[in-house]
């Protein structure tokens, strides 16, 4: 393996969820001409990441059907069937899928359309950097998502059940947490409400 392929880094997008908050197909809100998940996986796409695998669930056909996920270049499908087991069980799905040349993978969420290819980028850039087991976004000081998890942490990821992702891991590697600042404040943003989406509607993003 060659030093490039080490340092490839696999964007996972989580997007299985029912989002029984909102009571409709979060991933497939119109926003700017486009779909929440559309916004997550464009962005995705157009970063350094070797490759981007979309972890669907609940609505997975009617996503695939209205979306075409896979027509997005270097975008995999991923399915899992346990989703209404928590974001832990999409994550290790997306997990599983990584390519085995992939030395890290990015845990990005699917409802969190601002995000700019400029702080994956920035993220990816920190991660070949330090290699660093977890790589963290900050703005204005607070911790935000993606989040690049290092190849080491795989197996471990494993046991998670619930609801969690890698925040449950934030703990017992904090001192070798690295933590990068940037100015792109829609990585405190998801859309998990009625309300969060209608701010999201008539925020400014220029």
């Amino acid at each position: 393996m060659n030093e490039d392929d080490r340092c490839k880094v696999a964007g996972i997008i989580l997007a299985a969820g029912a989002a029984s908050r909102m009571n409709r197909i979060k991933q497939l809100l119109p926003f700017q001409g486009k779909t929440l998940l559309g916004h997550v996986i464009e962005k995705a796409v157009r970063s350094s990441l070797s490759e981007v695998i979309v972890v669907l669930g609940r609505y997975a056909d009617i996503i695939q059907r209205v979306m075409d996920v896979e027509s997005f270049p270097k975008t995999r499908v991923v399915i899992n069937q346990n989703w209404d087991k928590g974001q832990s069980t999409s994550l290790q799905a997306g997990l599983a899928a990584v390519s085995a040349n992939c030395e890290g993978a990015m845990c990005i969420l699917g409802d969190q359309p601002l995000i700019d290819v400029r702080v994956i980028d920035t993220l990816i850039s920190e991660y070949h950097r330090t290699k660093a087991p977890l790589v963290i976004p900050t703005c204005r000081g607070r911790r935000g998502n993606p989040v690049v998890i290092h190849r080491s942490l795989f197996p471990q990821l494993k046991s998670l059940t619930g609801d969690v992702g890698a925040r449950a891991f934030f703990e017992e590697y904090a001192e070798q947490i690295v933590e990068i600042e940037v100015t792109n404040y829609g990585i405190h943003l998801d859309i998990d409400t009625w309300q969060d989406y209608l701010r999201l509607k008539t925020t400014r993003t220029d």
